[in-house]
């Protein structure tokens, strides 16, 4: 039996141990890091003849990686935004191995070196409050599983939860109280503790109550389950979306837009919030974002909005262009006085 490459070794030992031991990144975020490797060694394999089997890290050079980015684009039709995030998870394995192996800190560090590709900022997704309540008044609450979506949809919104951090929510998480609250665990397995509002708390409760999600031994029950019992996942939370849009589209055509993405639920409870007047400080630690900046960007799309309308209802006031000054005497002599 040959023996295992270097670069076989290193991406196990990377994968299976270093990331959910060390770092305690949760299996998505892994999940998200091992397809970056099944797609460069695809890349090895049919752009420069080298097998899986014969891949070594010295092998891993900026030309090659920079080559590999170029073709994630080319023949994989990735966007830049994926693109960048392949890299991102490059400089997370290139900093791995310069800590392992140092022999290899210079051609890690030439992989840290190359830049992220500037791609152009899209339109965020997000629903007026009108439009939220119209989509969540959809689910048939005289059926059970129209009951369930009612709740799901509702919670996604309230919560501002990732689709992911709903879905792992266990009756365990849920506190009753005089403030109901519900932890949410997100990225890097950080969990933050958000209070319910107390319609969706009573909302909430109906639902535990109804299927036996309130006693002690049902604490490690997934809170949304699917036919088969197993937590709901987030294809299956994003096809409840879009029946429901379906649903919209066909009641009231126009009122939604053709497309509502789960991650949509989250945008429109931030924007909402901010423009209800809610500081920012408040709306990242509802979100569970790190960095202020990350949440920032509702503000600078408010103020888009703002001057989107703003321009819509222009009366013309102010000219849109400056006298040419320098043929104006009066001010040409004002000026001149000043010095005098």
């Amino acid at each position: 039996m040959a023996k295992p490459t270097d670069f076989a070794y290193r991406v196990s030992q990377y994968l299976a141990t270093y990331l959910p031991g060390v770092r305690g990144l949760s299996g998505n975020t892994i999940l998200s890091y091992r397809d970056m490797f099944k797609l460069l060694i695809e890349f090895f394999d049919t752009q420069c003849a080298t097998p899986p089997d014969k891949i070594r890290l010295q092998d891993l050079t900026r030309p090659t990686i920079e080559q590999f980015l170029d073709w994630l684009e080319t023949h994989r039709h990735c966007s830049v935004s994926t693109r960048n995030v392949r890299l991102a998870a490059l400089y997370a394995f290139a900093q791995y191995l310069q800590r392992e192996q140092p022999e290899f800190m210079m051609q890690a560090q030439q992989l840290r070196a190359i830049p992220l590709k500037k791609t152009t900022s899209g339109r965020m997704e997000y629903l007026t409050v009108e439009q939220m309540k119209f989509l969540l008044s959809l689910p048939n609450l005289a059926a059970l599983r129209g009951r369930r979506d009612a709740v799901l949809l509702s919670l996604l919104y309230d919560t501002g939860a990732r689709v992911q951090e709903l879905c792992d929510v266990v009756a365990g998480d849920i506190k009753s109280g005089t403030v109901s609250t519900i932890r949410l665990t997100g990225k890097g397995q950080k969990s933050r503790i958000v209070p319910l509002m107390p319609p969706m708390a009573r909302l909430l409760e109906q639902y535990r109550q109804e299927r036996g999600l309130t006693h002690p031994k049902s604490d490690a029950y997934p809170l949304f389950q699917n036919r088969a019992g197993s937590k709901l996942s987030r294809e299956g939370v994003s096809y409840i979306v879009a029946k429901y849009v379906q649903e919209a589209a066909r009641v009231s055509p126009g009122t939604l837009p053709e497309t509502v993405s789960p991650h949509c639920f989250r945008h429109s409870k931030a924007m909402h919030l901010l423009q209800a007047g809610v500081n920012l400080v408040y709306i990242r630690d509802l979100l569970g974002h790190v960095d202020l900046k990350t949440t920032e960007i509702y503000a600078r799309v408010d103020s888009e909005m703002k001057r989107k309308v703003l321009e819509s209802h222009s009366v013309g006031v102010v000219s849109e262009t400056l006298p040419p000054w320098q043929a104006n005497t009066e001010l040409l002599t004002w000026l001149k006085g000043l010095g005098s």
